[in-house]
């Protein structure tokens, strides 16, 4: 089956491109496996600073799983549930990178798709993308670690209504529901994503971590602990802090080192 995940790095940002764009960048086993080795490798390198997770061309980021494998693999409950596994494993690898991750949507990001848009930190999309999770179709469900994830980014009243419904929407009502941060002219998404992901890596990298690290921990409906809040005082400790600070006196641009 054709379908590559591909990395590329600029400075301290890196892209990673879904790409079989002869299917709409549908994602098959493989390239669920690849996500998983790409963001796992991405987590480990301390000099990044920023991810773009985007779909080959311009017509869709990802048209969900690819449906011609269903046949091979994922045609009973064991099956199903091996596949699943995998997708769970690539989910959450890009849930769990250390580095901010931003999602560049161009055209379709349905089912699947929209599921790892959503495991992304932020996401800008064009005027005419589409959205939507019309698993209601196929008699199959949104297994409960893929709801969780678009539940956390939409809310539960939103995140049933897309799976309900099964209906596919555009991006105005995407970002009424809070899927999408900014909408541009199709033309211009990969310029935002990229200026976006260049806003990130100018800041501290350490502060970026801490940031998405509390952001995930607020989905976690347990009290807050006194260690966790504690944490939230570790970045003065930082020579980051020091430059910051420092050159806000001074009018200087900081240099960040992320130490």
């Amino acid at each position: 089956m054709s379908g590559d995940i591909l990395t590329q790095r600029s400075g301290d940002i890196a892209t990673v491109t879904l790409s079989a764009p002869d299917r709409l960048n549908a994602m098959n086993l493989d390239m669920w496996r690849g996500i998983a080795d790409a963001f796992t490798a991405l987590d480990g390198d301390a000099d990044l600073r920023c991810i773009i997770l985007r779909g080959a061309g311009e017509k869709a980021f990802a048209a969900g799983a690819d449906i011609a494998e269903f046949a091979t693999e994922r045609f009973d409950r064991d099956s199903a549930r091996t596949y699943g596994a995998v997708m769970a494993a690539a989910l959450e690898a890009i849930q769990q990178c250390r580095h901010p991750v931003v999602a560049m949507v161009h055209g379709a990001c349905v089912g699947g798709g929209l599921e790892l848009a959503c495991c992304c930190d932020m996401r800008i999309c064009g005027e005419n993308s589409r959205f939507g999770v019309p698993v209601k179709n196929l008699g199959l469900v949104v297994a409960l670690n893929e709801m969780q994830a678009v539940a956390a980014v939409v809310g539960r009243a939103n995140a049933l209504e897309i799976v309900l419904e099964g209906r596919v929407f555009d991006a105005a009502t995407a970002q009424g529901m809070g899927l999408v941060n900014r909408i541009v002219a199709d033309d211009q998404v990969t310029t935002e994503a990229e200026a976006t992901a260049r806003r990130i890596a100018q800041g501290a990298p350490l502060v970026a971590r801490w940031h998405k690290q509390f952001a995930r921990r607020l989905t976690d409906p347990r009290p807050l602990t006194e260690a966790d809040i504690e944490e939230s005082y570790a970045c003065f400790d930082t020579e980051d802090f020091q430059t910051g600070y420092k050159a806000f006196l001074n009018k200087d641009k900081p240099e960040f080192e992320g130490r």
